[in-house]
């Protein structure tokens, strides 16, 4: 099983656009903006808001599944728990040859410090993914 490198489609809460940092709402902008749009190919989203069904439909055709920090709780890294949600399925995209990061580092390389530590999620087709991490680094 592979992940394609490439997508056309998107998994992510559109309910909280005005919540997130500037480099997921570039990224997300830039999908529906279409053909005539600065990506130059239409976008399909897709949200089933079950990170494992959504992480299912990657595996199956590709994409890419955002749960991105938002400024609502601003000292939470992240809503999804490091170890038994964002470990887990980073660990089955990136042996299916998938990406995962937290926007601005590999998941798998985030050392915890506590049980329940929580992390921002960006994970999938692997260009996608290295294009939102590429705006998180232009932006800081």
């Amino acid at each position: 099983m592979q992940v394609p490198p490439d997508t056309k489609e998107f998994a992510i809460n559109m309910s909280n656009t005005r919540h997130w940092a500037p480099p997921v709402k570039r990224y997300i902008d830039e999908c529906p903006a279409g053909k005539e749009g600065p990506r130059g190919k239409d976008f399909n989203m897709r949200w089933v808001a079950s990170m494992v069904a959504d992480v299912h439909r990657i595996l199956t055709r590709g994409g890419i599944f955002m749960y991105p920090w938002d400024k609502r709780e601003p000292d939470k890294p992240g809503k999804l728990r490091l170890l038994y949600e964002a470990n887990p399925m980073s660990f089955l995209i990136e042996q299916a040859g998938g990406a995962a990061t937290n926007g601005t580092q590999r998941i798998l390389d985030i050392t915890p410090g506590k049980l329940h530590e929580r992390v921002s999620v960006v994970l999938g087709s692997k260009n996608e993914v290295e294009r939102v991490t590429a705006y998180h680094r232009d932006a800081a």
